[in-house]
């Protein structure tokens, strides 16, 4: 999460910036992850059933089952620095601020924080107040809007708030699935990889899932993955046949949004589509997710199938067109705190 907030320092407006994602520096043990998933699935905007159903299927099955298999999951994705999305996150940090500081000196400062885990968005929140800022920019690193994970970040936000005398101004920032700069460093990301591997029979956009039924109540979220697709393919100059988009990650029985990437992946070879790249324009730092059921467990399915060539590519992460869009989207959302 970003945020940017103003304080008054020696008579200077300074701002400083929020930022957002992970969490622990050793292998998570299955205790570790069943904290997580915890916190995590008994959020009401992850999971939207009633509560005590809920708390009897989460505490007695769930976490007597689930964390098990990630931790597994976490152990081979594991890097000596820690977990992947951690050290990415404190990477594209350590970008942002420095290219603030080149602009602003040393009146823009970034902080980062997540929802679940450490570090937290009250460790964040901390970290902005007691340096004094007065005036916070929150900007979620999901490219596009759901309640499952934007408004929920916000609900932390202002959660944090309520226990707070001296409330400092808010900022934040909904979304940015079609911005211009956005759409050209993932087709820049996409070009880059494609002159050093080739080019694929198709081009798989996978983004990941949220219950159908979150969608049909009005979430954007499905929408917004679809405008961020069609712009990337157009920027891209792909036909029709080059390119399609899916969702990943659906978890339960109920229907999720669709068309999902491991079926998708499965059917690809027999309609003729041998060789396939596959890049998760929803996530802003590879993470479990893309690194561990995209990048190996969907490359089985699709081999598995049928397919002769796989192939991941990585996302945006600390790349230096991503840090300018970062910093540029800040821009336009601070305009009348910045210096």
């Amino acid at each position: 999460m970003h945020g940017s907030c103003r304080l008054k320092t020696h008579h200077a407006l300074t701002e400083q910036v929020f930022y957002w994602p992970t969490w622990v520096r050793r292998i998570p043990s299955t205790r570790d992850v069943r904290r997580y998933l915890k916190q995590f699935l008994w959020d009401p905007r992850v999971v939207e059933v009633p509560r005590l159903p809920w708390w009897l299927m989460l505490n007695l099955v769930i976490l007597n089952t689930r964390p098990r298999r990630s931790a597994a999951a976490y152990a081979k994705i594991w890097t000596d620095a820690g977990s992947p999305l951690l050290v990415i996150s404190r990477k594209q940090q350590v970008a942002l601020q420095a290219l603030f500081e080149q602009q602003y000196g040393g009146q823009v400062r970034t902080a980062l924080a997540m929802c679940y885990g450490k570090p937290s968005v009250e460790t964040g929140l901390n970290e902005l107040c007691d340096a004094g800022c007065n005036r916070i920019l929150v900007l979620p690193l999901y490219p596009q809007y759901s309640a499952t994970s934007t408004a929920a970040l916000f609900d932390a936000v202002y959660a944090d708030m309520r226990n707070r005398r001296a409330v400092p101004e808010l900022r934040f920032v909904n979304e940015y699935h079609d911005h211009t700069a956005f759409i050209k460093a993932l087709a820049s990301s996409v070009r880059s990889y494609q002159q050093a591997h080739g080019a694929p029979d198709r081009l798989l956009m996978s983004f990941h899932g949220i219950p159908q039924e979150y969608a049909d109540a009005g979430d954007p979220y499905a929408d917004q993955c679809e405008a961020t697709a069609e712009l990337l393919a157009k920027e891209l100059g792909l036909a029709a046949s080059q390119w399609q988009y899916s969702y990943q990650s659906r978890l339960g029985p109920k229907a999720w949004l669709k068309p999902y990437t491991d079926q998708t992946l499965a059917a690809l070879p027999g309609e003729g589509a041998k060789s396939v790249q596959v890049i998760c324009p929803g996530f802003s730092a590879d993470c479990l997710e893309t690194l561990e059921e995209i990048a190996m467990q969907n490359r089985d399915v699709f081999m598995q199938a049928g397919g002769e060539r796989y192939e991941y590519i990585p996302c945006l992460n600390d790349h230096a067109a991503h840090i300018s869009m970062l910093a540029g989207l800040a821009q336009q959302h601070l305009q009348g705190w910045l210096p």
